[in-house]
């Protein structure tokens, strides 16, 4: 066994007696970190003298007064092998820590976090994880968290929403659903709630045992779709959530990356991100639709032209879709801490050819696509024309992810273009020259998916 030729005589016996349970595994783990730690102690050590003895070994090579350049690039190189030893052992640790894990079957968490906006399609995508029955899937959890804490947009207060949204995502990641009841309103009484947004998107949550028997008295604000439940009782959610072999959340309130690197590199998790993109101008249209009270500025500018289109309207646009370029691209960057944990995805590829986005999502996160999800999707795909609803995820979607080109004024397309034009480039989403280009289905409005998108 390859881990054997690693180790000392002294532990072989030990280590086969560990592996016979799966209980011992995280033993395992430990005692071979120890060995490897011990191990690797000669090399850090001999990179530490080199890095004392730097100085003198330019002196006596020079054999003039030593210069201050040298001696700092000399240290400079034995700081980065010292880095790059400790990089090494961490990723020996994991891959130990991953093959014993499979060989004490121990089950292997993954923890999947669908990250978009509003009116990217994120409803429909979150789908595909819901349908996988060894998925605990969540339907926008930090909605609660965004209703009871008040931020006000910029500086100081976004970035502590960030923070409180990242904390909370940790606890619900870890199955620590308890944490919501914080900002459910009204607050929950004994552990159980009426007003848990959106309960009837989550299979996991109006399933047994966690679907209790209705009563009458009590009002259920967000129920269950196909069976009638009593209040959400958060302990059973939380042992259901536990027994789950995987968990995936949909947010459309995160969107600085850089601040889920916690998360990533917590011990306990094993996060996979997708972040889910959508044209700009097909957002616009659909959220005019959908939240048409707020924006009623942009209609009446559209259709009338009396009404200025305010700045802070437009600076708000920009803001949007600069927040999501910038993620986008520290991900596809890679990181060390985002390697093979970052995933780009137009909501167009997937409207396009569903199954084929379903199974490399699926394939990124290291989860099995169950019949169960290629039904869903076959069913929910082609749907009536006038069957899907403004909150539906039953999607024809292969002719209706291009509807929005005539349905907005191509003035407003303009707008969105000169706001979102490099967030657009980055994403393969071409420019519309006119209102005749906008409207010609024969032009396509998107470039080709790029492999690099697939970490």
């Amino acid at each position: 066994m390859e881990i054997r030729c690693t180790l000392p005589q002294d532990f072989r016996e030990l280590l086969h007696c560990l592996k016979m349970k799966s209980r011992y595994a995280i033993l395992l783990v430990f005692v071979v970190g120890l060995v490897i730690i011990e191990k690797e102690n000669n090399f850090i050590s001999r990179v530490s003298d080199k890095l004392k003895q730097s100085p003198h070994v330019l002196a006596e090579a020079n054999s003039t007064e030593v210069s201050q350049g040298p001696a700092e690039n000399g240290s400079l190189a034995s700081l980065q092998e010292l880095d790059a030893a400790f990089s090494q052992l961490r990723s020996r640790l994991h891959n130990i820590t991953l093959q014993l894990a499979n060989e004490g079957d121990i089950r292997l968490r993954r923890h999947v976090l669908l990250m978009a906006t509003t009116r990217t399609g994120s409803s429909f995508v979150g789908e595909f994880f819901n349908q996988q029955g060894s998925i605990f899937y969540l339907f926008e959890p930090l909605w609660h968290i965004e209703r009871t804490v008040n931020f006000e947009p910029g500086g100081a207060n976004a970035v502590g929403s960030a923070l409180v949204y990242r904390d909370v995502l940790k606890q619900i990641l870890l199955c620590d659903l308890y944490i919501l009841e914080s900002f459910i309103s009204p607050a929950p009484e004994g552990h159980l709630t009426p007003f848990m947004f959106r309960r009837g998107s989550s299979r996991s949550l109006c399933e047994e045992p966690v679907c209790t028997p209705s009563s009458k008295k009590v009002f259920e604000k967000y129920h269950c779709k196909n069976r009638r439940c009593g209040p959400l009782n958060m302990t059973l959610a939380a042992e259901a959530c536990r027994r789950k072999q995987h968990v995936a959340l949909k947010t459309v309130r995160i969107r600085q990356l850089e601040f889920l690197q916690p998360l990533v590199e917590d011990p306990r998790l094993d996060v996979r991100i997708i972040q889910l993109v959508r044209d700009p101008r097909a957002v616009l249209a659909s959220r005019m639709v959908a939240f048409s009270g707020k924006y009623e500025t942009w209609k009446k500018w559209a259709s009338e032209g009396e009404a200025p289109l305010r700045e802070e309207e437009v600076q708000r646009l920009r803001g949007n879709c600069e927040s999501i370029r910038l993620s986008a691209e520290l991900g596809l960057r890679r990181p060390g801490w985002l390697q093979g944990r970052y995933m780009l995805v137009r909501y167009e590829d997937v409207a396009r050819a569903p199954l084929q986005k379903a199974e490399e999502m699926y394939r990124f996160a290291g989860l099995p696509l169950t019949p169960q999800v290629e039904e869903w999707i076959g069913k929910n795909t082609q749907a009536p024309r006038d069957g899907s609803g403004v909150y539906s995820t039953q999607k024809n979607s292969s002719e209706q992810f291009e509807k929005w080109r005539f349905s907005i004024p191509f003035k407003l397309a303009q707008v969105v273009q000169d706001a979102c034009a490099p967030a657009m480039r980055l994403f393969g989403y071409k420019l519309a020259s006119s209102p005749a280009a906008l409207a010609n289905r024969s032009f396509s409005l998107l470039e080709e998916a790029q492999p690099s998108w697939i970490t």
